[in-house]
């Protein structure tokens, strides 16, 4: 009886196209704001901070950025750990060689080599598409692997590649504790988000979907497939560039090329997948699941197994955790192949009705 839309009219096509129409979506989301700046950095512990909130937050930018890509354009991307690379030793090498640079040009800065890179490997969605574009974005992630290992230069000339950051800090606010970590995270995710929503509602997120759905219809109405879709690649690029930096930056600290192998264009890819393609909610549903699950998975493991008597070892729990999270993966695409994105969707649906039968 809660959720219902009885009573709320809307006067004007602006009122009718908001991002939350809904009277009770709206505060739901200043709850959801309130708690996430206020009550989480009052009550959470460090290990919450480091382990699970700013991962999370920081895969749910990259996967914000996936998601554009394949769910909104429809373009299959195996990438996007190497633009996270391209977006991390970017930002390094310009808030290294120029000094007094800020941290947020050096993540835009970072953002933008990612967006060039992106863009670069995004000139074969022209003429391929499915299983072979997804082979040529593969190959970024072996040129970025190669690249970032072989050629000195990104990495300060440093002999085992791997290179650090500190002395972090915005505005003269250091971003060293956990807390500031998350609370910086936090605000560049609602930022970056909010900008992805209104982006895919506008003329241009149409076009990627029209693009997606049918692109040779889409090129009879007009729209020009490069445009749209080399433009999908440099925002998607972008985003997920700057997802790497802060990657680098707030969540490591000290990183080498390895940090951005391609199982991390698999973690993000499995994201929107589980999450729900097309979905910008999907994006941070996924990144719950693929952060959260596996440190539950290695807690709740060891309980488990003591109940009935067995004891498992780390490396029993490791593969555990990988044959449940494999197994989970398969259930979710035959069950569910539009993710949770649309459970929750579904869910509310219901919830408008009830308690009516429906």
């Amino acid at each position: 009886m809660l959720y219902r839309e009885n009573g709320q009219f809307k006067t004007s096509y602006r009122a009718d196209q908001q991002i939350f129409p809904i009277v009770q979506d709206r505060w739901a989301m200043l709850a959801i704001l309130l708690i996430g700046f206020v009550l989480v950095p009052a009550f959470a512990s460090d290990y919450m901070f480091r382990a699970i909130l700013v991962p999370f937050l920081i895969m749910a930018m990259a996967a914000v950025g996936v998601n554009i890509l394949v769910g909104y354009c429809g373009q299959i991307s195996l990438g996007s750990g190497a633009f996270m690379a391209v977006g991390a030793y970017g930002a390094f090498n310009f808030f290294a060689r120029i000094p007094g640079l800020p941290l947020i040009p050096a993540l835009i800065l970072g953002g933008l080599c990612a967006t060039v890179f992106g863009i670069l490997f995004g000139l074969p969605s022209l003429r391929v598409r499915g299983l072979y574009l997804a082979v040529a974005t593969l190959a970024a992630q072996f040129f970025a692997d190669w690249m970032f290992l072989r050629i000195k230069w990104f990495t300060m000339d440093t002999p085992s590649g791997s290179v650090s950051v500190s002395n972090l800090q915005v505005l003269g606010w250091p971003i060293e504790s956990a807390t500031s970590k998350y609370l910086f995270c936090l605000a560049l995710l609602v930022l970056v988000a909010l900008a992805a929503k209104n982006l895919v509602r506008s003329a241009i997120g149409r076009e990627w979907m029209a693009i997606r759905d049918m692109d040779v219809a889409a090129a009879v109405i007009g729209i020009r497939p490069m445009y749209a879709k080399l433009s999908a690649f440099a925002v998607s690029s972008f985003i997920i560039g700057v997802a790497g930096a802060l990657w680098a930056f707030v969540y490591l600290g000290a990183w080498e090329p390895a940090a951005f192998s391609v199982e991390m264009s698999f973690r993000l890819l499995f994201m929107v997948i589980i999450g729900g393609l097309g979905s910008i909610m999907g994006s941070f549903f996924g990144a719950a699941f693929i952060v959260v699950l596996p440190i539950f998975l290695n807690q709740f493991l060891p309980w488990a197994a003591g109940l009935v008597g067995f004891v498992i070892s780390t490396a029993g729990v490791s593969h555990a955790e990988q044959m449940i999270f494999g197994a989970l993966i398969v259930w979710f695409l035959i069950v569910e192949p539009h993710g949770l994105a649309k459970l929750w969707s579904t869910g509310k649906q219901k919830l408008r009705l009830w308690p009516f039968p429906h």
